[in-house]
């Protein structure tokens, strides 16, 4: 169907010392985030050296998925750029366009719908297209993936392996995280057609698949990463306060699956593998978290079915009666009025 190139859209991250906090202030850039907080993250990177895996994880994504596309008999170049650190995409989008690429697939590195999980993914292509002029190349999102039966399956595996490192205990409770967002900007997550909460309803329904693939009949959704002021809502419970609870409830043990990620991102790394670990340590709990998807065979599968979607006109494959979202051109919202950026405060 005349595509050129496929184009692998992510968050980026700092890959030395120096590189955090100009980073930082790209990624927060007029969310009125105070320099405290900041400084506070930038903590976080130096803990590892000032490097985010994040990079390192997609370029060992995209070598798998190019190791699938060949071994499918596609030939589709993959270019890879960032919304806030080197490889910026407006860079690889301007190299896309001397490469001769005239239409691309671009695969974002979110499963879920939301302002920040797929809106602004439109935002990137839509600014990184005006940067590069007026024969850039067209551009075509790849959908919404977070019930796709291979998405499922990796995590069920990955949350079963976790439980055999505590012994099967058959008391060990699953947590499912995701990355909080403020509860303004989880309502108007989707059309207003649909009540909003398309990102939370999402990852409700991804854990309950996984839940049902993994044969668990108790689990918990809760939230982790939050970074705003106190007094604006956001989803919760956090992480670290479910363990506390888990703890007063009598749980000795806990796996944790990081559903809303599909890399060990340095949230994953830090609010998990850290915060969390240490306070089910500080409880006397077993404590384990389960693998991200992105270095499993089949996530690679997925994305080349994704694209085989506009290929050859597949079927979508997916477990849930969620509509099939975010497959846009050049940047347009799936509906009118479809994930709205939040407000930036005002000075």
């Amino acid at each position: 169907m005349g595509y050129d190139a496929l184009l692998w859209l992510s968050f980026g991250g700092p890959e030395g010392p120096d590189e955090v906090m100009p980073f930082l202030e790209n990624v927060t850039r007029g969310r009125g985030v105070p320099r405290e907080r900041l400084l506070e993250v930038a903590e976080h990177y130096q803990h590892f050296g000032g490097v985010s895996p994040i990079n390192r994880l997609n370029r060992a994504a995209i070598a798998a998925v190019e190791k699938q596309l060949a071994a499918e008999n596609i030939e589709l170049p993959v270019h890879f750029g960032n919304r806030n650190w080197t490889p910026m995409v407006e860079d690889t989008l301007a190299g896309m366009k001397d490469a001769g690429v005239r239409r691309a697939l671009v695969f974002p590195t979110s499963a879920y719908g939301g302002y920040s999980a797929c809106r602004q993914y439109d935002e990137d292509i839509e600014r990184a297209r005006a940067a590069v002029g007026d024969d850039a190349p067209e551009l075509v999102k790849l959908r919404q993936f977070f019930d796709h039966p291979l998405f499922i399956a990796t995590i069920a595996d990955a949350v079963r392996a976790a439980h055999a490192k505590l012994g099967d205990r058959p008391g060990a409770r699953t947590v499912f995280t995701a990355h909080s967002i403020p509860e303004s900007a989880d309502l108007a997550s989707g059309p207003p057609s649909e009540g909003g909460r398309r990102y939370s309803n999402q990852i409700a329904e991804a854990a309950r698949l996984v839940a049902v693939e993994a044969g668990i009949a108790e689990y918990d959704v809760v939230w982790q990463s939050r970074s705003g002021p106190p007094q604006i809502p956001w989803l919760e419970p956090d992480i670290v306060d479910h363990i506390d609870a888990l703890h007063a409830q009598g749980v000795d043990s806990v796996v944790v699956s990081p559903i809303g990620f599909v890399a060990d991102h340095l949230e994953v790394i830090w609010d998990l593998d850290n915060e969390a670990a240490d306070r089910a340590a500080e409880h006397g709990m077993a404590f384990a978290r389960a693998a991200t998807p992105d270095s499993d065979p089949r996530f690679a599968e997925m994305v080349v079915e994704l694209i085989r979607e506009h290929l050859a006109d597949a079927p979508a494959r997916k477990l849930s009666p969620f509509p099939v979202a975010g497959c846009t051109v050049n940047g347009a919202p799936c509906a009118v009025a479809c994930c709205e950026p939040p407000r930036r405060p005002t000075r």
